[in-house]
């Protein structure tokens, strides 16, 4: 039985250290099963950054009801907690970027979230949805170099106006046809076959094999 969305945990996980006792900048991508039913089919994937010596998290989730003030946008944006549970599923960490690097990085990221083109739709399936945004910006945030878990429904739908891009690792190249059918090859990426949104695929460089609704079985 599923549990109240009201009642369900949105506590920390306690992943990451708390903002101020932090001086470092941070960037994080966060995944953890969808709620309700959809979870067993699909993860929910978000963004979390901190600049250096900032006292707390911008945190951005796409959900349907969005930021619950701007009934017309879907992208929530608001100062949080990065790692709560996301209605009683617990998170994992997908990408951190951490100093530095991750410092650098920040106003490019914030760059590519202003960019995303629907802030204002959002369709559970085949997208654009939470993990098609998450998408969206790792392509576009030059020094992420990572994947999304391959049950992120949506992380293959691109937009309305062309059918390729780079692939979420900005190492390869990506064909899809509205997130239903199309393909990825790259270094980071290996080989994904995306069938009616989902995903199957081979990584190369670190061996696994990616399944739909299972997801990843390998080395991460």
């Amino acid at each position: 039985m599923t549990q109240d969305w009201r009642t369900a945990s949105r506590e920390s996980a306690m992943l990451v250290p708390l903002a101020k006792d932090d001086p470092e900048a941070r960037i994080q991508i966060y995944s953890a099963k969808a709620y309700d039913w959809r979870g067993k089919f699909s993860v929910h994937c978000w963004i979390a950054y901190k600049e250096e010596n900032a006292d707390s998290y911008w945190v951005f989730h796409v959900t349907a009801w969005g930021d619950g003030k701007n009934l017309d946008r879907v992208v929530s944006m608001k100062k949080d907690l990065p790692d709560r549970y996301w209605y009683g599923n617990k998170p994992e960490i997908v990408c951190m970027i951490n100093g530095k690097r991750a410092q650098k990085i920040i106003p490019k990221l914030q760059l590519a979230i202003d960019s995303y083109p629907y802030w204002q739709t959002y369709k559970a399936y085949p997208g654009p949805n939470s993990n098609t945004f998450v998408s969206f910006v790792m392509r576009r945030t030059h020094g992420f170099y990572a994947n999304l878990p391959s049950n992120a429904i949506g992380k293959d739908w691109l937009t309305t106006k062309y059918f390729f891009d780079l692939s979420e690792s900005r190492t390869g190249i990506q064909f899809s046809l509205y997130g239903l059918l199309g393909f990825t090859l790259g270094l980071l990426d290996g080989i994904e076959l995306n069938i009616l949104g989902l995903c199957f695929g081979i990584d190369f460089l670190y061996p696994a094999l990616k399944l739909p609704i299972i997801g990843r079985i390998g080395f991460k």
